[in-house]
């Protein structure tokens, strides 16, 4: 099993195999619009300009699961990330990364990186996975791990 094996929604609904993926290093990342890390869009499409065409990718998963912090659909969401921080990046559709509910593709990535004290459980919004060019979980960085502090760990799995 790897992350190549399982399929999500993308923003507009469209059913996208993580297949496409292959080849790149990944930065998984649950979002919200309305959180007080919101302001981290900005370092992540920072980054993403920065090594697009080093074969880097930024996936952001909206998840509503903490405090009611991203209530919009999924084309309200869309339209503020384009509009408020020029978000080019691949979005995918609102999904739940805990509970009954939670995407396989959560529940494989929180399985293969745990957080604290081995804990599974997403704990807050812009919790972000790393994984490298061949599909592997490399790390796993909490909400407060800002985007550019990671920066020299997607260098290194970009060489």
């Amino acid at each position: 099993m790897s992350i190549y094996d399982f399929k999500v929604k993308d923003i507009n609904s469209n059913e996208v195999s993580m297949s496409k993926y292959k080849g790149k290093v990944l930065l998984i990342v649950n979002v919200a619009s309305k959180c007080g890390f919101t302001g981290q869009y900005e370092g992540l499409e920072n980054l993403y300009k920065k090594y697009k065409n080093e074969d880097f990718m930024i996936l952001g998963f909206p998840s509503n699961q903490f405090s009611n912090q991203e209530p919009g659909s999924n084309e309200e969401i869309k339209e503020f990330c384009t509009l408020t921080y020029g978000v080019d990046f691949d979005m995918f559709a609102k999904i739940d990364v805990n509970g009954d509910n939670e995407i396989p593709l959560y529940s494989y990535l929180k399985k293969e990186a745990s957080g604290i004290l081995g804990t599974e459980a997403i704990k807050w919004n812009f919790t972000k996975f790393l994984v490298n060019k061949e599909g592997k979980v490399v790390d796993r960085f909490g909400s407060t791990t800002t985007p550019a502090s990671i920066e020299d760990d997607i260098k290194k799995l970009l060489n």
